[in-house]
């Protein structure tokens, strides 16, 4: 099989080697992101790999499935960037459905910790051999409440670890876990509670926003609010103004909702177009990654070794158990 790989990096490379030479395969490494003008790299292949970025809409689905494209496979959990409904009867689509849960798990409770004791702002100070402690002041998580927003594999784990800081766990999902010891509440009393909010779902139509203008208000005030999910949970615009307004007391972002065109490439001689991600950055309560939770040695082995067994299923006209259609 012939696999074009779009939005590829560096540290993507070695694992799909690996495990591709073990199995016979392959593999064309872009760095493009896949959109309907760059469809065309993919000619020649039978199947396309694609990240979170890459825009994977009717009129792209069209374009493979005329280039002879059998099989779109994700190498990450959420999906929300390809028209699953559309590519239905026209082309398979499989993910990887839990690299490392912990990995994205243990990078939201780093970031809740750095922001909360200003380990980010110490850390400047110190190289520049300030040890002052003035304005450094930060609060125990012990005895916080904290609301979890999505109670699959990550949500769970760090579920599991907020308790070991010794807070207390209220969380919401639309299917809650079965026989989970898990305190479950509606979203609007989440909100009304919470000292922290971790979102840990998906993008849906449903979570769209959930984070919003109007829903802001319902937040506890001082809420330290944590996205290592999808970027379009909070809108970011309306993120900016609870800031300003005190509501919200801190946000640590891995995800943004308009990371496409900057996250995962450097910037740092350029000039910022997005004045939304400027001002967030700019504000000193604030800590963003770019797209970063998932980076760990582990989860890139996973995730190179899933998506090939994805693939070499399909080509066996078997089932791998991660088709989303």
């Amino acid at each position: 099989m012939k696999v074009a790989f779009f939005d590829t990096k560096n540290y993507d490379i070695p694992g799909f080697e690996e495990y591709g030479k073990k199995n016979g395969m392959k593999f064309k490494f872009y760095e493009t992101k896949l959109n309907e003008d760059t469809a065309a790299l993919a000619k020649g292949c039978e199947a396309v790999c694609v990240f979170v970025n890459d825009t994977v809409d009717k009129n792209v689905i069209d374009k493979l499935c005329g280039l002879g494209i059998k099989i779109i496979a994700l190498r990450c959990a959420g999906y929300n960037n390809v028209d699953i409904e559309y590519a239905k009867d026209k082309i398979a689509v499989v993910r990887v459905p839990a690299y490392s849960p912990y990995a994205v798990a243990e990078h939201a409770m780093a970031l809740l910790l750095t922001s909360i004791r200003r380990i980010h702002k110490a850390y400047i100070r110190t190289r520049d051999f300030n040890f002052s402690l003035n304005g450094l002041t930060g609060f125990d998580l012990h005895g916080k409440t904290v609301g979890v927003v999505g109670t699959g594999k990550i949500g769970r784990i760090f579920i599991d670890i907020c308790r070991g800081f010794g807070m207390n766990v209220i969380a919401y999902d639309k299917f809650p876990a079965k026989d989970s010891g898990i305190e479950y509440v509606e979203l609007e009393e989440l909100f009304r509670r919470s000292d922290i909010i971790s979102f840990h779902c998906p993008l849906t139509e449903e979570t769209y926003h959930m984070v919003s203008k109007e829903t802001i208000g319902q937040l506890k005030k001082g809420v330290v609010l944590l996205n290592t999910s999808r970027g379009a949970l909070i809108d970011a615009e309306a993120l900016v103004e609870g800031i300003k307004s005190r509501q919200i007391g801190a946000a640590c972002l891995d995800v943004y909702e308009e990371e496409g065109d900057v996250f995962f490439n450097d910037f740092s001689g350029h000039i910022i177009a997005d004045d939304i991600l400027a001002r967030l950055i700019s504000m000193p309560n604030v800590i963003v990654t770019s797209h970063q939770a998932f980076l760990t040695e582990e989860a890139l082995n996973n995730i190179a070794e899933t998506t090939v067994a994805n693939l070499v299923a399909f080509s066996k006209g078997e089932k791998s158990g991660n088709e989303l259609n």
